[in-house]
């Protein structure tokens, strides 16, 4: 059984077309390494810190797809919760998820879900769209991870420490998205023939 969805193709769809049990197994855990690798990329500002962990999770979701990509991030919050220093800042443990990043952490499977649903039909191909789906991923996350921040803050903070300082970060990292997914689509479909492309 494969973790992919066949509604239309991803990225790794459409370079791995007939991917098995194995593939998805290394996809997923290839996702969850480079979720790991650009949460190292952080600067700490308050409670919540501005890392590259969103940036990979929308990329891991937009390129593995929706099923994929929510395994390679719970794998991911696995792995931390384990006590592997994969979280923003290298940080580990159950206590991170119980901290007052949870919310985000726990958002990321919601954003997964969003982003690899609307890439599955294509909105990673031109960068307007992707553009678009980028940004309906980071407000899952910021849904999940104000809900819980306020519990540590209250709601009048709210805005103030776990959302205002990140959206200037958060709006570059969905501009790189939206320039590097249509962009490695034009990529992919040089090296495939219309007729393959199925266009």
């Amino acid at each position: 059984m494969q973790l992919h969805s066949p509604t239309r193709a991803t990225l790794t769809g459409a370079l791995l077309p007939r991917s098995g049990v194995i593939a998805d197994v290394l996809l997923v855990a290839a996702g969850s390494l480079l979720i790991a690798i650009l949460a190292q990329l952080a600067v700490p500002i308050g409670p919540v810190p501005v890392s590259g962990q969103t940036l990979g999770v929308l990329l891991v979701a937009a390129t593995l797809g929706t099923r994929r990509g929510v395994w390679a991030v719970l794998l991911y919050l696995a792995e931390g919760a384990a006590g592997l220093p994969v979280f923003a800042g290298g940080r580990a443990g159950v206590v991170v998820l119980a901290g007052p990043t949870g919310g985000y952490l726990a958002g990321f499977v919601a954003a997964a879900l969003v982003v690899g649903w609307l890439c599955e039909r294509g909105l990673d191909r031109h960068p307007f769209s992707a553009f678009a789906a980028m940004a309906a991923g980071s407000a899952a996350i910021y849904a999940f991870g104000m809900i819980w921040l306020s519990r540590f803050t209250g709601w009048p903070a709210v805005m103030e420490v776990g959302v205002l300082p990140f959206l200037a970060g958060d709006l570059i990292k969905a501009i790189i998205a939206a320039v590097a997914l249509p962009g490695a689509w034009q990529l992919v479909q040089r090296t495939r023939s219309p007729e393959k492309d199925g266009r």
